[in-house]
This record gives structure tokens, sequence and C-alpha cells, in this order.
């Protein structure tokens, strides 16, 4: 619909003859002016929208119907489309911005009746005083109205200029006694003065407001169509974000994109407050408010949304209540939001911050402190954080911040992103306790520990010489010291954070810590992490289990996902494999939810993943998790992260048979202040199978003196080298180490078995071989362990052949056996590998790449955009940890998803 509906200079043009000459004058002898009862012109590019018309046809059932909307909003053009398709004509009668008493309002009434084929009777007369009007001329009109067998319609154009509440009064009062004679028509900007609330109650009221006058993007890329402008729907959409569908803004952006040798791209960056746009609004909005309220639009501009207080504490006022409530009761471009808060139309608001810079130069920055500070004293966080940043006032932000307690939603939670964004911008001029604590949090959460400790250290230096309560701050501290404790490997430091957290605990408000379960998870964590890494497994799983059961939702995610990463970690080093993998899974499906990329540990589940492939001889599979793993932003100062990459690759190459590779891959070279059991005994065990294979089964014997049955997985696994080396009694003491109240899972059992029936094999008692053999069998079919039998040997092959050991092996481990035409038997399906489901779009794409469409002709195919389609791919690659498409078919066909 074009946007010249409403404006002020409006070219008029007669669409319906005339029945009754105008030679009537008004009561001031003013001969009446013809234009005033003409139907608006259409212009050419004017967009017949149904849904509307279909709407406004509900006028000829209720008696009145309200058109209410803000100036540009296509409200006239779409009356007057409509009544131009009427039979008999619509009675038209447009305001301008001249005398509107009693009087003249009614004579241009009565005369806009006998125009269009309803004329009253001469009982009725006519006002001959332009400030009143009797009683009996309404009472007859009335009367003559409600004796017609058709009602007439009545559309007043611009009612918001007639602004005597005598009018209102006198009009309801017609409306009301003309019964079924009369249905009235109120094209407005403003709210009649009608007991609207009655028609209401009754259904006798038809409404068409600013939102469903409001382009959508289908009609706004049709309207550009009508321009000459023709671009994507989705260009479309964007524009009526930007403009709300604001049809004046729609038409106007689109003749000036008509002007650009790229219209889309002007639609997407034009700069509204340098366009016609601004021209229309200034002139049409602002410039027809008083001083103050121009006062007061000029300053909220810099606010996203805002209320009567908020806007006082910017003006110095305390006029801004019935001023807002003014302005959004005149459809000015000020919204409610609801609950006494209003934000105003993204366009105007450009504009008029554009026209703040001009008129009240050098007073934004002051503006948003002014916010900033009224914010913080309400408890709006992110707005405060927002309008210290944009004041450049950091010590304000940082303080905000700390004070609140959220210095955790720079490590988690859906914002957290925004947050070092924002932050990002802070200069090395702000130095306030606060302001450093920011720096440290940035910096380590980016592991760089050099400057993390440095500010870190600052902060606390400045808060040990301050008397006041700073309980928040310092406990900011603690949770800084226990990531840094982390970060070092060292559990004394941590534990010690973790004490003096719990004192300060009971210094903060508890409101602020229910505000904010981020922290104690986050907390948590780092200890959960930091015992891990010292090989206090049963300490570490106890916390990390209170961490994954947080309550706390988005706030809490990246710690939970962390949690679970670190539990399914704990259970593959104790040998439940499969356990381990599902609590890999929940952690990578915590990490694949939409959202920004964790800037911690949040590859851990995937690395669990990687080595429980390599345990099941699915290479390919590890190899595409370890490469999903390498690119996330993880960093290398995590030891725990780091030691657990090094060896899900050291196994991965050693499966592959690249011994020396895998050494050097072993060391995850990160310097701790406590040497981790586990990873210790990881890389000595590559290193030892890579010395066995060189032929140095002395120097790999040697090696192994560090491996100790404190870590049974690595036992167990040392044993079998040891065994390898032909060192029985060793391998044998090795697996007696173990302690007997371990609770260790199939791995453990399934090689501890195969040691022992490799030394029964030595020793030539066959029955003790095929007894462990039999029971490594069944605990491995369950788990699908295929590597330590892999790795065994061949001696193990001839036991394998045998019945009933074949029986047990075949299908998972060897192939399964022929049916009786000779074709080998279908194997068992291997249960599901991914617990995140591919959505119905990338289940579609990915069934079309397995009938060989291109991505071009998938796109086309599904009416999507080539770069959507390849934004499905690499969700489908990422869910089933596969690199490439034939890998996608194959992998999804062996899981049943094709």
């Amino acid at each position: 619909m074009s946007a010249v509906s409403d404006f002020p200079a409006r070219a008029r043009a007669s669409e319906i003859p005339v029945v009754t000459p105008l030679s009537h004058t008004d009561p001031l002898g003013n001969p009446f002016l013809r234009t005033r009862f003409a139907l608006p012109a259409r212009p050419r590019t004017y967009l017949r929208r149904r849904r509307l018309t279909d709407h406004l046809d509900q006028a000829f059932r209720t008696p009145l119907t309200l058109l209410n909307g803000p100036a540009g909003a296509g409200k006239t053009l779409l009356a007057a489309e409509w009544a131009s398709r009427q039979s008999p004509p619509v009675a038209w009668l447009s305001f301008d911005g001249g005398d509107h008493r009693p009087g003249l309002f009614w004579s241009y009434v009565l005369q806009a009746l006998r125009a269009y084929g309803a004329p009253p009777s001469e009982a009725v007369g006519t006002p001959v005083n332009a400030s009143r009007v009797s009683r009996r001329i309404l009472s007859t009109l009335a009367s003559e109205l409600n004796d017609r067998d058709r009602p007439v319609l009545l559309v007043l154009d611009e009612y918001d200029r007639v602004t005597d509440t005598k009018v209102a009064e006198q009009l309801e009062f017609v409306l009301h006694h003309a019964g079924r004679g009369l249905r009235l028509v109120l094209i407005t900007r403003t709210e009649p003065l009608l007991p609207l609330h009655r028609y209401r109650a009754v259904g006798e009221l038809t409404e068409i407001r600013s939102a469903e006058l409001a382009f959508t993007p289908e009609e706004a890329a049709a309207l550009l169509e009508l321009h000459g402008v023709s671009v994507p729907v989705q260009a479309a959409r964007n524009l009526v974000d930007r403009t709300r569908g604001w049809a004046a803004g729609l038409s106007l952006s689109a003749l000036a994109a008509r002007e650009s040798s790229d219209p889309e791209l002007y639609l997407k960056e034009f700069e509204a407050d340098r366009s016609t746009v601004a021209d229309f609004l200034l002139a049409e909005v602002l410039k027809r408010q008083t001083r103050e309220t121009q006062d007061l639009l000029l300053r909220v501009s810099v606010l996203d949304r805002f209320c009567p207080d908020l806007a006082n504490a910017l003006t110095h006022r305390i006029d801004a209540e019935p001023l807002l409530a003014g302005l959004h009761r005149e459809n000015a471009f000020v919204e409610r939001l609801g609950h006494s808060w209003y934000q105003l139309h993204p366009l105007f608001r450009e504009i008029l911050r554009a026209h703040l810079r001009v008129r009240l130069p050098g007073l934004e920055p002051e503006l948003h402190r002014r916010a900033a500070r009224w914010l913080r004293r309400h408890g709006h966080l992110p707005e405060t954080l927002a309008h210290s940043a944009a004041a450049d006032d950091w010590d304000l932000a940082a303080g905000a911040l700390v004070d609140d307690l959220a210095i955790g939603r720079l490590f988690t939670g859906p914002n957290s992103q925004d947050l070092a964004q924002l932050f990002s911008h802070m200069g090395p001029e702000a130095r306030s306790p606060a302001t450093d604590l920011v720096r440290a949090a940035h910096d380590l959460s980016h592991h760089d520990l050099d400057h993390g400790l440095a500010s870190l250290r600052h902060a606390e230096e400045q808060l040990a010489d301050d008397d006041r309560d700073l309980a928040a701050a310092r406990l900011s501290c603690a949770l800084l010291e226990a990531l840094a404790a982390r970060l070092t490997g060292c559990p004394p430091q941590v534990e010690k954070a973790a004490e003096t957290a719990a004192e300060l605990r009971q210094e903060v408000p508890a409101h602020l810590l229910d505000k904010h379960p981020e922290l104690t998870a986050l907390l948590l964590t780092h200890v959960g992490s930091t015992l891990l890494w010292a090989g206090r497994f049963e300490d570490a799983r106890a916390v990390l289990n209170t961490v994954a059961d947080a309550p706390g939702g988005p706030a809490t995610e990246a710690p939970r996902e962390e949690a679970m990463g670190h539990l399914a970690l704990l259970d593959y080093l104790n040998g439940w494999t499969g356990r381990a993998e599902r609590r890999a899974l929940a952690a990578v499906s915590e990490t694949d939810r939409p959202g920004p990329p964790r800037t911690t540990g949040s590859g851990i589940g995937r690395l669990v993943l990687a080595a429980v492939a390599v345990d099941r001889d699915e290479l390919d599979r590890a190899q595409a998790l370890l490469d999903q793993s390498a690119g996330l932003p993880s960093g290398t100062r995590d030891p725990v992260m780091a030691a657990g990459h090094a060896f899900a690759a050291a196994r991965l190459l050693m499966a592959r048979g690249k011994m020396r590779a895998a050494v050097e891959a072993a060391d995850p070279a990160v310097p701790a202040a406590v040497t981790s059991p586990w990873a210790t005994s990881q890389e000595a065990l590559v290193t030892s199978a890579a010395h066995l294979a060189g032929g140095r089964p002395d120097r790999a014997a040697e090696v192994l003196r560090a491996v100790s049955g404190d870590q049974p997985v690595c036992a167990v696994e040392a044993a079998s080298i040891q065994l390898a080396a032909r060192r029985t009694g060793a391998a044998l003491d090795l697996l007696d180490s173990i302690h007997a109240e371990e609770r260790t899972g199939p791995a453990v059992s399934v090689r501890a078995a195969l040691v022992r029936a490799r030394a029964a094999d030595v020793g030539g008692d066959t029955a003790t071989v095929r007894r462990l053999l039999t029971q490594a069998l069944l605990d491995a079919r369950r788990e699908r362990l295929r590597r330590p039998f892999l790795d065994a040997g061949a001696w193990i092959r001839p036991h394998l052949a045998t019945a009933p050991l074949h029986d047990l092996a075949a299908g998972w481990l060897t192939p399964a056996p022929a049916l009786p035409h000779g074709r080998p038997g279908p194997p068992p399906p291997p249960p599901p590998l991914v617990v995140v489901e591919l959505s119905a779009r990338e289940h579609d794409v990915l069934e079309r790449v397995a009938r060989m469409m291109s991505t071009e002709e998938i796109a086309a195919d599904l009416c999507l955009s080539v770069n959507t389609v390849k934004t499905h791919l690499k969700s489908v690659y990422r869910k089933l940890a596969v690199n490439r498409r034939g890998e996608a078919v194959r992998r999804a066909r062996d899981l049943r998803m094709l």
C-alpha cells in the first residue's frame, strides 16, 4: 500500500460523481470545499491487500469501525479503495487543520450525506452558528437515519484533527439513536473520545490497528515490485523488521532504492536519518509536538525501552508519564510494551538520535550515564552494562557486573559472547578492582595465565586496602582463583579458593546467589576438573555430579556440559566405555545447542567419544571426532583437555601402526603444579608400546615402572605390554596390584582377562584360556570392544576359530556365519552412536545427498539457498561425526536413518 495515504499535502481527486450540487455554504458563509468530500486518488504503486479489505467489510455489520494507526500507516488509502467498491456510494469527509467547532463539523457532515445520495430532509435543517448545533438538528438527523431501509456508510478521515469534546458527545448521540441506519468509519491517529469499551463489549466495533496495517514480508516484496524494485522475500523481510511494516517507510525506501545501483544493498544499509523517511517523520511527528515533548523524545532516543521514571531521569523533569501516554495515544511512534514501559519505532529512534546530536551536541554520553545509573539502581543489569559502555564509563559497567555477582556470565549463559564483546572495548585507563576482575576473567577464559593472574593480583591488592563491604568482589576473586588453579593443575590452590568462596557466600545476599547459580556451578567445575587431573577420581566425581545435576537453565549450561564431559572421562578411565559414551553424547548435545561456542572444555566429550571409537576399531569416526575437537576454542592450557586430546590421538595413531607419531602425540606438553598419575601413565604406555614394537623389550619394561595398580586401565595395559615383552611375572603382579575395591568396568575386565588368557596360553592351559576368552567375549560384546582382541596378537586367532568362541565373536568381531545358501548372515544392527537427532530439514537434505544430488540441485529442489543447504550439511556432518558426504550417507544407513 502506498505510503502517501497519510501525507499532509494529499492529492485528492473525486472518484464518485456528486449526486447533489454543492451550492450551500457553511455557517461562516464560506463555500464548502469540494475536495473534502472526494475519495483520495490511489497512486499507481498502490497495493491492494485482500486481508484488510475483507476485514473492513465487517463495517456493514457493526455501527462503528475504527482504523487507528500512525501517520503513513496506509489507513486512508485502504478505506478509500474499499469505499470505491461500495454501492450505493459511501459518504466521505476529510478533515484538515482548520476550524472544527460543532456547528462547522455538523454542517460538513450534513453536506457529505447530501453529496453522496443520502440527503437529510428539510426538517433537519442546517447549523447557523459555527460554535454550536441545536439538539433538534441532531435528534431529527438520528431519527431520519434510523428510518432508512439501507444504512448510510459515513467515513470520517483524519478524525484525530477534531478535538472538541462536544463533537464527540454529539457524534455518539447520533450514532446511538440512528440505530441500523448509520455505519460510521473513523480514520484516526489517536483514540477517539467515544465509549469504545461499550461497543467492544457487545461486539459492535470493527477495529483495524497498527499491527494489522503493518505489511508482511510478502506484501512488502510485492509493494517494492510495484515501485520497480525486485528483491528476494528475505531482503523484504529484513526491511519489514527495520520499518515494522510501516507503509510510508517501505514506500519511501523503495523510491530511494529505485535510484540506487544496488537496490537490495541500499535497502539493507540505508541511513534512516539521511533519507526522505527522516523528513517525513520529523515533519509529521516530531515538529507537531510541544517543545517539552520534543525534548523528551530526543533524550529517550538513546534507550531501547523506557518507563516514565527513567525518562524523567534523562530530562530532569517530572512530566514524562502524561507525555508518554499522550504520544502513545496519538500513535506518535511510541509503542507500549506493558507494565508502563515503552519503546520508539526503530526508524523513528534512529532519526531522533541523529537529530539529538545536532540539536544537543555532546549530551549523548551523559544521557547514557544517567540511564545506566537509574537502571543499576532498579536492577536492570544488561541495560546498565550497555549504557555504561556507551558512556565509556567502564568503572560503572564493571562495578555493576561484579556487584551483581554476575562475573560468571562472562563464561556461561546465552549472552556470554555479547558481554565479552562489550568489555573488549574497555581501555587500559579504567583502573578499579572491578575492571581488573573483568580483565582477569577475559584473559583466563582465553587461557592467558600471565595477563589473567597479573590483573587478578592487582584487583586483590586493591580489595585488601578497601574497608568497604565488598563480599561480591571477593567472591568473584575466589572464582577466578579456582579457574587459575585449574589451568595450572594445582589442587591445593583450587581447594583453598573453594573454602574462601564458601566463607564469602555467607556474606553475600542470598537473592544474588539465587539469581546467579552459574557462579557456584563454575566454581565446582574448576574444582572437579583439578581433582580429576590429580587422579582423585572419587572426589572429582562427587563434585562434578553436583554440577551436572544443577538447575539454572541456560545460565549453567556450559558448566553442566563440562561436568558431563569430565564425568565421561572418569568413566572411560575406569573402564566403563558404554557409560562414558552416553555421558559424552549428552555433553556434546549440550554443546551443539544453538548459541555461542564455548570458551572452555567443551571438547572433552568429543575426545572421550574418539577414545571409545578407537576401542571399537572405528578409526575413521575417531579421526573425525578428533578433528572436530581440534577446531573448538578450548585452548591448550587446560591440563585435562590437553591430556585427553593427547591420549586419544596417541591411541588412534597406535591403532594405525604409527608408533613414532603416537609417542610424539602422547605428551600433552602442559606445565602443571601437580603431576597427573593417569596422564603420566598414558604417556608411559604409548612410549613403552613403541619401544616394544621397535624390538626393545627392556626399554619398554623400564618405562612401565611408573605405572601402578592405582590406575586400573593403565595397569592392565601395562601388564599386556609386560607380557608381550615376555615378563609374565611382572604382568601378573601388575594385575594383582589392582585394588579389588576399584569399581572398574568392562574395558578393564576384558583386557585383564586377555592378559591372563595369554599367560595361560604360554603355559599350555587351554581350558583356562577358553574360559577367560569366553568371559572376555561376553563382556566385550555388550560394549563392542574390538580393539583389545585386535591388539592381542596372532595367538588368539586359533582359539576364536573354535566353538563356542567362534559363535560368541561372530557378527561383531569376526564375520557372521554363512547362511544355508552360502551367504553371510547379517550382523546385528549397531546401536545409535549419536544422541542428537537430525531435524526434519537436515533429514531432507541428507536424503537428497544419498540420491547423489549436488548442493545446487538440493537447494533448488527444497527451495532453499545454497548457503542454507551448506549449513544443514555441516550440521549433519557434526551430528554424525563425519567429514564427507559419502561417510554421512553410510553412517546414516548404519543407524537406520535412511
